[in-house]
């Protein structure tokens, strides 16, 4: 019965681990027999992360970057300029355009892109929230960094044109980014360049 049992748990959590992108079935298995082998206490400090990532972070009430806190380290920063706000696509987007060091403003997270075809409109992204933020006043410049891909530059496009009669100058991430890359995945120079190389959108 013992045995049934952990082949059970054994499994569960093979099919679980293979959920996660880029693993596949073998992977998974590997990952489970390495946790099954693995000290008792790094097992359940493992689980005990994954557990504070769900019930600890949230959505920063300002830029809907991840955070534990009512702000993000990033808004509660007096150093960084209130004047400037970079949209981003994803969480993962600020930490790439943060390695490359050049930019200190603020940021909006928009948490996906519009893609129609997937029934993604403005509604389940955090567009009417970004409207608000430059509407307060306070905003001379809104650099939309969407990934440039079909959707990324749609959502830019369509951004832009909600933000047309606010007084905001709209910028985007110079060319220095290949067509059809993600943020995540450029290095810091190319990051850097395409920052500062920013043009009228």
């Amino acid at each position: 019965m013992a045995g049934a049992e952990a082949n059970g748990a054994i499994a569960r959590l093979t099919e679980e681990l293979s959920k996660l992108p880029g693993i596949g079935p073998k992977t998974a298995e590997r990952l489970t027999h390495f946790l099954l082998a693995a000290d008792r206490r790094e097992v359940l400090a493992l689980a005990d992360a994954l557990r504070g990532i769900k019930d600890n972070v949230h959505r920063c009430r300002q830029c809907f970057n991840l955070t534990e806190g009512d702000l993000c380290h990033l808004c509660a920063d007096p150093r960084r300029d209130p004047t400037l706000i970079c949209v981003v696509e994803q969480p993962r987007d600020v930490t790439a355009l943060e390695r490359a060091g050049t930019y200190h403003g603020l940021y909006h997270v928009l948490h996906g892109r519009l893609a129609p075809l997937d029934n993604v409109g403005p509604e389940q992204l955090t567009v009417e929230y970004l409207l608000q933020r430059v509407l307060k006043g306070g905003v001379q410049e809104v650099i939309m960094a969407t990934n440039p891909t079909l959707e990324g530059d749609g959502t830019a496009l369509y951004i832009s044109n909600l933000l047309a009669g606010t007084g905001v100058r709209i910028t985007r991430l110079a060319r220095g980014l290949p067509s059809g890359s993600v943020l995540e995945f450029a290095n810091n120079q190319m990051l850097a360049d395409a920052l500062e190389g920013r043009r009228s959108f």
